[in-house]
């Protein structure tokens, strides 16, 4: 085809969605583009319905006591670590570097913790290196706009359908990396709502991020207690908000202990969960940028091994978790943990590690009071704190802990795509492995647990108990927390804040984009197929293996159009991870590349001769 000028058109590709999964794809292909030699001119639109570049949950207007649970020095978007030439796309700076390299920005050691708002302006920065260094036969556009649709052309390619000017963009290959979804309430957050809508004065805060949250006085005046469903992460960003988002302060006292001096402008915070354990701490970082872990028991030839087993005993490959894969782990956890304790100077054998005891501390215990839980709860987190300040590498525990982290890919080798038995996969892997853990291998840095243990100290958080109820009384037209292990501990509360982050279901996505392309069948829901055809719904968007083309209702496969990240968790687990790690070939590295040589084969790059 010849444009207007005499020259071919381009071909065009659309990425909807500009966090870092839609930003590593787009500088792999600059990276690719930089050596090559296309057929046809490339344009492509990065749309983003927050802010380019940055996307919603990094995005770079929020507060700053929102902050990554990774340290900078192991964060990159770059494909390529600097080689002493400007920054560009396939050589660039981890986080840590680019701050200290930044006018304006806070210097970070490779230790430190970002704030997300940090992360927003680096994503943009790599946006804008990207751009600034793309050959002159590419084009990248910035669309602050929603996507509202998504259709085939007759021609070939798609209709991708915006809610502002210029309301269509024909493409010929589409990446979607739309990210964290928006939920429709399920039966227990529907009461909720129905609750609250009902009451002036009651609020039922629910299915987002801490910082998309009106957690302001006109919501939740001083004084107010306020209830918080769920323990995580997410938590603590509520407890911050609420706290030094209301002036209050956190210094050191002459004994070097984190204490809490209120402004008067904090809620009072009643929070529980199941377990009623906080989010434990991270192990202090003391491993290199680059570090990785070899695997002793937890192999992927261990892996393939099982499945063989699997076919010669049964016909098929899909294994058991709790049999085939969990006792793996166990084994490496344990060898971590002993070898740890005896490098470090440990005499003697530990008792074996109990993974069990350690995600729920409080299981068959009962309290008189909240101050008896209290004191309990407080002994687990000052005793989880002293592991913490022993390390990730020199620290027994939080170095066994660590390896549920650098394993994760080896599990994806069981997990993925159907790779467990259904019933396994739904009761011994999700039910019973995930939540224990991400509540273990996931932490936030030790600052935010030491500043927990303040505010309870202070009385300004109480953490009601393990088994948490959260109910509504018409009779006082409040919501109630309580725990059914702690005597006494029933607390009303006038705002009911759910904390815990939505879980992706193609069916329950609020998303415009998302139901369009269900109600067409453009998408599907992928459905997990055990030995004998039965399906399983799993609420994740259906996929190819890498590069992950997306699958329709009639079962075929879109060779112009890619799904990543979060949409296709079930599909794939642990998606959300958000960036890669310097001079390593991570997974997230892999997938970006794969969808970036697949999307450039169409535009016929060639190799430039050396």
């Amino acid at each position: 085809m010849i444009n207007t000028r005499g020259g071919c058109l381009p071909r065009t590709l659309v990425v909807v969605g500009t966090g870092p999964r839609g930003i590593s794809v787009i500088e792999a292909m600059a990276a690719r583009l930089a050596g090559s030699d296309p057929e046809q001119p490339l344009r492509i639109y990065a749309v983003d319905d927050t802010e380019v570049g940055a996307g919603r949950v990094w995005r770079t207007d929020q507060d700053d006591w929102y902050t990554m649970n990774t340290v900078a020095g192991q964060i990159t978007m770059y494909s390529g670590v600097p080689d002493g030439g400007p920054w560009r796309p396939g050589a660039g700076p981890a986080l840590d570097e680019w701050a200290r390299g930044t006018e304006g920005e806070k210097d970070l050691g490779p230790d430190d913790y970002a704030s997300r708002r940090t992360y927003g302006r680096y994503l943009k920065s790599v946006f804008h290196t990207v751009r600034q260094n793309l050959p002159a036969h590419v084009e990248l556009i910035a669309l602050n706009r929603r996507v509202t649709g998504l259709e085939r052309r007759p021609v070939g390619g798609w209709l991708v359908e915006l809610d502002q000017a210029p309301f269509l963009v024909a493409a010929d290959q589409v990446l979607l990396a739309t990210g964290h979804p928006v939920n429709s309430p399920d039966a227990f957050e529907q009461r909720m709502r129905d609750f609250a809508e009902s009451r002036d004065g009651v609020h039922y805060l629910h299915g987002d991020s801490a910082a998309d949250m009106p957690l302001g006085t006109r919501t939740i005046p001083a004084g107010t207690t306020v209830a918080v469903k769920g323990l995580g992460l997410s938590f603590y960003d509520v407890m911050l908000a609420l706290t030094v988002g209301r002036g209050g302060e956190f210094k050191r006292n002459d004994e070097g202990r984190l204490e809490y001096l209120p402004s008067g402008q904090e809620p009072r915070i009643v929070a529980g969960s199941r377990s009623s354990l906080p989010i434990p701490a991270r192990g202090v970082n003391q491993k290199a940028p680059d570090h990785t872990y070899q695997p002793v028991f937890l192999t992927r030839q261990a892996i393939e091994a099982a499945k063989a087993r699997q076919k010669r005993a049964n016909g098929h490959e899909q294994l058991s978790f709790a049999r085939h894969v969990l006792p793996l782990i166990l084994q490496e956890l344990e060898h971590v943990y002993q070898k740890t304790h005896r490098e470090t100077g440990g005499t003697g054998q530990l008792p074996p590690l109990d993974l069990e005891k350690l995600a729920r501390p409080f299981t068959g215990e009962g309290f008189a009071s909240p101050a008896a839980f209290h004191a309990r709860l407080l002994e687990v987190m000052r005793e989880d704190l002293r592991q913490a300040y022993l390390g990730n590498a020199r620290g027994p525990l939080k170095a066994a802990l660590d390896v549920l982290r650098d394993t994760r890919a080896v599990v994806r080798e069981a997990t993925d795509f159907g790779g467990l038995l259904p019933a396994s996969h739904d009761t011994e892997f999700v039910r019973d492995f995930l939540p224990g853990n991400a509540l273990l291998s996931a932490g936030p840095p030790v600052e935010r647990v030491e500043q927990l243990v303040a505010l309870v100290e202070r009385g300004t958080v109480e953490i009601a108990g393990p088994e948490t109820r959260f109910d509504t009384c018409e009779e006082t037209g409040m919501f109630t927390v309580s725990s059914p292990r702690v005597a006494g501990s029933q607390r009303r509360a006038a705002v009911l804040i759910d904390a815990r982050i939505p879980t992706p279901d193609l069916r329950r996505d609020t998303s415009w984009l998302t139901r369009a392309m269900l109600a067409s069948g453009v998408i599907s829901e992928y459905r997990r197929t055990g030995p004998l055809g039965d399906g399983h719904p799993t609420g994740g968007l259906a996929i190819t293996r890498s590069p992950f083309r997306v699958v329709a209702a009639d079962g075929t496969v879109h060779e112009d159009l890619y799904a990543l990240g979060i949409p296709t968790e079930h599909t794939r687990w642990f998606t959300q991870v958000g960036s890669g790690k310097p001079g390593l070939n991570t997974l997230f590295r892999q997938d970006a590349a794969a969808i970036a040589e697949a999307v450039l084969q169409d535009v016929g790059v060639r190799e430039r001769a050396a």
